[in-house]
């Protein structure tokens, strides 16, 4: 099973933010683009994997499956929901990086059925981001879904800040996502920087942070 790029996975709305965080050390990078007419959607893509290429970034391309087989990307990142039309063997033989979400046993076992090449839960804390029908996670359940999937790399999300990344890390997750904690910081370069340092397997332990 192949290893993530890094131990921190910052969520972006914008192809610029991919210049702006890869440039302060982020490798890889979400791009989550929502009500967009086609033209400008693919477009904002298209930059986004421009950047990434320039900046070394291994980009991960949220919902777009389709598009992101015709540009070439590096990964595509599926919703449960997403899962009911994707075509899983073009996704594969476009060569094309899958990551899951799950939140529940069930999603588990289905995301685990389509050999993903890695597998996120969350909300891991509660999040305003989106209105979820999921209640927090905890730093147990993922220490549960690690025993679960074994060398698959875990990524957790939701309500994730700098000073809970490390517990996560101590926790089982080889990755922390993150929206609000790196684009609506007044220094989100800073704040990659940050993440980093925070996760670097000397600095973490094993304390739980709430």
């Amino acid at each position: 099973m192949r290893a993530l790029p890094s131990r921190i996975y910052p969520v972006v709305d914008r192809a610029d933010w991919v210049a702006t965080l890869g440039q302060a050390g982020a490798k890889l990078i979400q791009l989550r683009l929502k009500d967009m007419a086609e033209d400008a959607l693919r477009a904002e893509i298209r930059r986004g994997a421009a950047l990434a290429r320039t900046h070394g970034v291994s980009l991960v391309l949220n919902d777009y499956w389709r598009i992101a087989i015709e540009e070439g990307l590096d990964f595509i990142h599926l919703g449960q929901e997403d899962l009911d039309e994707a075509d899983l063997p073009a996704i594969r033989r476009a060569g094309l990086r899958l990551g899951v979400s799950t939140h529940s046993h069930d999603e588990l076992q289905r995301a685990l059925d389509v050999r993903p090449d890695y597998v996120a839960l969350g909300p891991v804390w509660p999040t305003k981001l989106k209105k979820m029908p999921w209640g927090p996670q905890g730093v147990e359940r993922l220490r549960e879904w690690k025993r679960l999937v074994g060398d698959l790399p875990l990524v957790a999300i939701g309500g994730i800040t700098l000073a809970r990344a490390p517990s996560c890390i101590a926790a089982g997750a080889d990755c922390v996502s993150a929206v609000s904690d790196f684009i609506r910081m007044p220094d989100p370069a800073g704040q990659v920087r940050a993440w980093l340092d925070a996760t670097r397997p000397a600095d973490v332990t094993g304390g739980t942070i709430t």
